[in-house]
């Protein structure tokens, strides 16, 4: 499924939250994926506060991200799932994607992933870029 939204906020422009949901199912354990432009740390932070309007993503165990910003500063946050944001910001450096926030969302089923939890970070990582990458113009990777 896949929802959007369209928020006015305070850092002068509109910000677009594109979600994928239900993305990955692991022994209970139910993943999402979501992301948008967010050029400043504020941005960043306006993006975490719209998706969290979203109740479901306001009640999730963990809300891990990542952005790289045009100079190259990476700005993450794991959310209590140790190392996904570094992870994630990998997965954005690789793709030499900037000023796109990635948010890899995880509800908790129950039962410990281990290092699968790892994987499944990247999987949904590289699932939104690709998503990102054919609903934007060329070059938009900057």
């Amino acid at each position: 499924m896949r929802l959007a939204g369209l928020s006015p906020w305070q850092s002068g422009r509109v910000l677009h939250i594109e979600i994928l949901d239900k993305v990955i199912s692991d022994r209970g354990s139910k993943y999402a994926v979501s992301g948008g432009e967010a050029g400043s740390k504020v941005e960043a932070i306006l993006f975490l506060k719209g998706l969290k309007k979203h109740k479901k993503f306001a009640k999730a165990t963990h809300n891990s991200w990542a952005v790289v910003l045009a100079d190259g500063t990476i700005l993450k946050h794991d959310d209590g799932e140790s190392g996904a944001g570094a992870i994630i910001g990998r997965v954005l450096q690789g793709a030499d994607a900037r000023d796109l926030i990635v948010v890899v969302t995880r509800w908790y089923g129950g039962v410990h992933l281990g290092g699968d939890r790892f994987r499944h970070v990247t999987k949904a990582a590289q699932m939104f870029l690709t998503h990102w990458a054919e609903r934007s113009p060329p070059g938009s990777f900057r």
